[in-house]
């Protein structure tokens, strides 16, 4: 009779649950096929399909499910133990869900910044922040479910408070043993709302020239220029010295220098920059300027200034500058060239000179030159008597 009554209970159970997974698919495909007819409209309603179909899924039927055998299961410890394992997965669900949710508002906020547009500097702090707070509330997230989930089980209240009661201790220990780890999370929230790099920065670190490619609560990714990784934990940007090429805007300076001839003319070269300049699209029509900054040890320096809108075109316009001009002083003046002249002693008189003058008989002097100053000679280098005064009587 008992094994009936359960048998029968199992059968009114398994029903229920099949009811309630049938019900759960009939609301999905509702909600799905409204979402659809919105997305037509509306291209963030095809995104959030994209984003939270399958956690909104697990959510709905776990849910179901759960509320299904709470009504049909009637015995005590069984329904506690089937509780117990339906509040479990309808937590880690939900944070699912919650955690699509919380990726599909970010990334809908992402799209209204792009950074692949030139003056894109409020884009890249937003960008930058959001990705930060999308870490965060996923840790968040993560957190509360963990926590929600061992407050499930019994005895987990009495867990806690012998846990809180030893918090002064533990505290300590925890803090030293991640001291480096809390550090790298606070600096990675600082740089995130201090506006002291952003996603898409050009710095300078290490001595290597890159591109800020991903911030995490961490570490932070520069893309190198030769499409290498170099990763740098938080810390590195808030207590060593770097340089951000585009903390205010991305326009830049950049130099070019030759060490050319004496025989230059730099009016002549400033003419053809002039000229090189107007042939490309790399230069923003900002800076052009050609100085002779210096003109010693057998060489003329001359340096040309020149802007680009960002680094790259920056580094493009230098080069494309820089060959022009080589083209230019090889075809039209080729007098410019550097050249170190050397000369030629072999047929020189490498005589050595005599220290001592010969003297010249026909030019009078103060000791030498005629027979007066042979005289005067003899005054000063021949013996001076000594006259000493008389003995008194």
């Amino acid at each position: 009779m008992l094994a009936d009554i359960v048998q029968s209970e199992l059968v009114t159970s398994v029903l229920g649950a099949l009811i309630a997974v049938a019900a759960a698919v009939i609301v999905v495909l509702v909600v799905a096929l409204v979402f659809r007819i919105a997305a037509k409209r509306r291209h963030w309603a095809g995104q959030l399909i994209d984003t939270a179909r399958r956690p909104f899924r697990a959510a709905l039927v776990v849910c179901f499910v759960w509320a299904s055998l709470g009504i049909t299961v009637t015995d005590p410890q069984a329904s506690s133990a089937i509780g117990l394992v339906m509040r479990i997965l309808a937590i880690v669900t939900i944070a699912w869900l919650v955690g699509a949710v919380i990726v599909f508002l970010e990334n809908l906020g992402l799209a209204r910044y792009r950074i692949d547009t030139p003056d894109n500097r409020v884009a890249r702090r937003v960008r930058t922040q959001v990705l930060i707070l999308k870490r965060l509330s996923i840790v968040v997230v993560v957190v509360v479910a963990l926590g929600a989930v061992l407050l499930s089980f019994p005895g987990a209240q009495t867990f806690g408070a012998s846990l809180l009661a030893s918090a002064g201790l533990l505290s300590i220990i925890a803090g030293l043993a991640v001291q480096s780890s809390l550090s790298n999370v606070f600096s990675g929230m600082q740089l995130a709302f201090s506006d002291a790099i952003r996603v898409d920065d050009v710095v300078i670190v290490e001595e290597e020239w890159g591109r800020v490619e991903e911030i995490t609560l961490t570490y932070v990714v520069v893309h190198i220029w030769d499409d290498r990784r170099m990763i740098l934990p938080s810390t590195y940007f808030t207590s060593r010295p770097y340089q951000n090429w585009t903390r205010r805007n991305s326009e830049l300076l950049g130099s070019v220098e030759f060490d050319l001839d004496w025989r230059v003319t730099p009016q002549h070269m400033r003419e053809e920059l002039d000229r090189v300049l107007s042939r490309t699209p790399l230069w923003d029509k900002r800076v052009s300027v050609l100085q002779v900054t210096d003109a010693v040890g057998g060489y003329v320096r001359i340096r040309i200034l020149v802007s680009a809108v960002d680094a790259p075109a920056l580094f493009d316009l230098r080069c494309f500058v820089r060959e022009e001009l080589v083209t230019w002083l090889h075809e039209q003046s080729p007098v410019s060239l550097p050249r170190v002249r050397v000369q030629d002693t072999a047929a020189a008189d490498m005589r050595r000179p005599s220290l001592d003058p010969e003297p010249n008989p026909g030019t009078g002097g103060l000791f030498s030159g005629d027979p007066e100053a042979e005289n005067r000679k003899s005054l000063f280098t021949g013996r001076i008597d000594v006259v000493r005064p008389a003995e008194p009587e």
